[in-house]
């Protein structure tokens, strides 16, 4: 099963445990192959409204509260991934949606299409964003602060590289996500990115903090970001994480680290998407 089922059946049995459901906001989403059926994947009509009726079933819910749409598809127009999204949150089983890793045309586009035709639309992006990683300062963020749009950037620790678990030279841990070159031969410890950690760690000691909040401290007080997202694996990892509320940033310190991973550019590229052209066009 794909680790999206199994991620969704662990919290669904933990939302049954606490009875807490009503004060809970559900996130999930759909795109990513379920199996090896060509049609169960992608943003079309048939997966998507398969997917979120498996998606209830696994989190045992009878609704999502923010459907997002993993990843953007050129192969299909944009009004067919919307017309079945607005159909889900007419039928209640959806309460908002979103996207995740999409251009800023795109999402252009896309208010587009949901204002010719009536329907609801996208109220949030979730974008790689990070110390290593900030073009989403070019288009993203002015689009999302123009149309209100939220940002709940992923991979705010850049995969863990921002922990300070890798050292320059040093053996890769084993079970981490940097154990092997990334897919295209992509290295992502490189000397800029090094450079980068230092200054972090420097910053860390002088705040008494950790590198983890450092960099997700900075995240979360960038100009429109609503929320970074998380990933810990362990509690001593989610207590660490959660440090970051108690960790100030201040302009000194934004300046500092501009100078070494510059406003709107990328010290290690860490986009994952097909941002077009769109190849299948809206008809309207």
């Amino acid at each position: 099963m794909y680790s999206r089922g199994r991620s969704e059946e662990a919290t669904g049995k933990a939302l049954k445990r606490n009875g807490k459901r009503d004060r809970v906001v559900l996130a999930t989403k759909v795109h990513g192959a379920m199996d090896d059926d060509p049609n169960a994947q992608g943003n079309t009509r048939r997966h998507i409204i398969e997917q979120c009726e498996a998606s209830l079933r696994r989190l045992q819910t009878d609704w999502i509260d923010l459907y997002q749409i993993h990843r953007p598809d050129s192969s299909i127009p944009i009004d067919e991934t919307l017309r079945a999204l607005d159909d889900l949150i007419r039928a209640g089983k959806v309460r908002y949606i979103g996207t995740s890793t999409y251009a800023a045309w795109q999402l252009v586009e896309s208010l587009w299409v949901s204002k010719e035709l009536g329907l609801n639309r996208f109220v949030c992006e979730q974008p790689p964003y990070h110390l290593l990683d900030r073009r989403i300062e070019r288009e993203l963020v002015p689009f999302a602060q123009t149309y209100g749009f939220g940002i709940i950037p992923w991979s705010p620790l850049a995969g863990g590289f921002l922990t300070g678990k890798y050292e320059r030279g040093g053996e890769r841990p084993a079970d981490s996500r940097y154990a092997q070159l990334q897919p295209g031969g992509r290295n992502v410890l490189t000397e800029e990115a090094f450079n980068v950690l230092d200054m972090v760690q420097a910053m860390a000691e002088q705040k008494n903090a950790t590198p983890s909040q450092i960099a997700l401290a900075w995240c979360k007080g960038q100009p429109g970001i609503t929320s970074p997202i998380i990933g810990p694996r362990t509690m001593e990892q989610l207590e660490d994480n959660l440090g970051a509320l108690d960790v100030q940033i201040t302009d000194s310190d934004r300046e500092q680290l501009d100078t070494v991973t510059p406003q709107g550019r990328a010290v290690v590229p860490y986009y994952e998407a097909d941002f077009g052209p769109q190849l299948a066009r809206v008809l309207i």
